[in-house]
Order: C-alpha cells, then structure tokens, then sequence
C-alpha cells in the first residue's frame, strides 16, 4: 500500500434531486431465536458511496443484521431492498443477479483453509462466471491480491501461512473479485494491532473512493469509526436508535451512545482523530506543487 498521504474522504455521490441515492433500504425488520428477540421493527439507510459504520452492544444484533441484508438470515418480518430490489421471497436466480453486485468480507475473513489466495480468490467467479476460462480467472485474482495490498508472492500460499493482517487483504481480494459496487465488512480490523488496523482503515478508505464503492461495515473499533465512516449506526433496543455523524450522536442523550463514546477508549480515539487531522492540515497547506505527471502517478497507487 502507498505511503501517501491519506486519503481524503468524498461525501456520497448525489442524485438529481441533490440527495444521496440509497442503496440499501432496510424497514421494519424483525429477527427472533426462539423466544429471544434480536429485533423488533428495525429501519436503516445505507447511501451510495457512503461508508457507514454499524456499533452496538454485545448481542445486539449487528450481524444479524448483516446477515438478514445478504440472505444468510431470513427475518421475521420486515423489508429489505438492496439496489432497489427486494431481496426477500425472490426466485434463486433474480437474487443471483443482484449479489454478484457486492462483495463481502465475514468475520475473521473466512478463507476456505484447503486453498490458496489465489484460489479463494477465484471462488466467486467459479460461480458466479463458470464459463471464464482459468487463464483469465487467474489474471483477475493476481490483480484482486495486489490490488487489496498484499505481494504478488501470497497467491500460491494457503491461509495457514499468512498472518491474521494478511488473511483480511486475502478476504478483500475476494471480496472484490466480481468489480461490486457494495462491500460488507463484518469486524474488519478484530484481531489486529494497532499499526495493521489502521492500514487496514486507510486500504478500505483508499478503496471507496479510487473503485467508487458503498460500504457498510459491522465494528467495534472506535478508531475506524473516526477515521473512515461517514456515518454511524447505533443499534440499541433492539432497533436502530441514531445515525449520524459520530458528532450529532455525541449530541444525543443516550445512556449506551455516551457511554460508548465519552468513555476512555472513546476520548481516546477522538485525540488521535483531532491529532491526525491537525497534523495532516500544515501539510496540507504548505506542501509544494506536484508535477501534473507526479500527482496522476501518486493516484494510481493503492
């Protein structure tokens, strides 16, 4: 990954109307385990380019949440509609259709352990293109793995052999494969240090707005949420509670939402926003011109 500076944020690309074009529409969802209730009339938004955070309590129901939007769940009740299409009731086929639009990284990237990056890579377009010959399969994934940071040379390796850093740029590789429009990521910096979290943070940010991408992404991590989503998700009650950005939630008088973010951890991550973005301004300001070749160059890296 480039050592560049970071990335800069772009707000969600905008519809004719002036408004942020929504991508996934999530109303009155409802998700129950026997007689435990996950939720109970959930609603969310996710807009075009956007990267939206979702942070909630222990048992709360992120991922459910998640899985319930890509079809791993079936809810109870309620409605989901992904590129303005149902996702729910729908033929095998029609949901097809629209998945092969996103890409997905799942807890703990969930590599299949008996093959390699380059073959894991592949997954979705074996089934997804099962007419696409090797050879091209094969180009796609090298481009796939460099793409998502990670050295030509990891192709061959099997999971077993990377660290926990490198096996989530594995599951992004294959996340990208198919050139979605949308990414879900669920915890996608758990497990990591510090120093490979955030580089994890700026790939993904680098990612959006170089590929154009919506993400919507499952977290605890407090300094994801500082340095790269546009928005947060609070899932308290067994509903969406908030969302906004991390200061309009500091507005709300929510016992769980200024626990979350008035606590150490939280003040902690919010001094190193303030600090990163302090220092990043002087640069910015006082940094000579590049040449135009230089900056087109400086661009292209990811």
């Amino acid at each position: 990954m480039s050592s560049a500076a970071p990335a800069v944020k772009t707000p969600p690309r905008e519809t004719r109307t002036g408004e942020a074009e929504t991508l996934i529409s999530v109303r009155g969802l409802s998700n129950s385990f026997g007689d435990q209730v996950v939720h109970e009339g959930l609603d969310l938004e996710v807009k075009r380019g956007e990267i939206l955070g979702v942070v909630g309590g222990s048992g709360s129901g992120k991922s459910v949440m998640l899985r319930s939007i890509i079809g791993l769940q079936v809810p109870d009740a309620g409605e989901v509609e992904v590129f303005g299409e149902t996702m729910l009731d729908r033929e095998e086929g029609d949901l097809q259709r629209v998945r092969r639009r996103w890409g997905v990284l799942f807890q703990g990237a969930a590599l299949f352990s008996t093959l390699t990056v380059a073959e894991n890579v592949e997954v979705p377009l074996r089934e997804f293109y099962p007419r696409l010959g090797a050879k091209l399969r094969d180009e796609i994934a090298a481009y796939k793995i460099v793409m998502s940071g990670l050295p030509a040379e990891a192709a061959p390796k099997y999971p077993a052999e990377l660290s926990g850093g490198m096996r989530k740029r594995a599951g992004i590789a294959r996340a990208l494969a198919l050139d979605p429009e949308l990414l879900f990521l669920d915890e996608p910096t758990a497990g990591l240090d510090p120093i490979g979290a955030a580089a994890f943070d700026q790939l993904i940010l680098e990612l959006r707005d170089r590929l154009g991408l919506t993400v919507l992404l499952i977290t605890h991590d407090l300094d994801t949420l500082y340095a790269i989503c546009d928005r947060v998700a609070v899932i308290a009650d067994k509903k969406i509670i908030a969302v906004g950005s991390i200061e309009e939630l500091l507005e709300l008088d929510h016992e769980w939402i200024q626990e979350y973010f008035r606590g150490p951890r939280g003040r902690a991550a919010e001094e190193a926003a303030e600090e990163a973005a302090s220092e990043e301004a002087p640069h910015e300001e006082t940094a000579a011109p590049q040449p135009a070749a230089k900056v087109e160059e400086s661009k292209g890296k990811v």
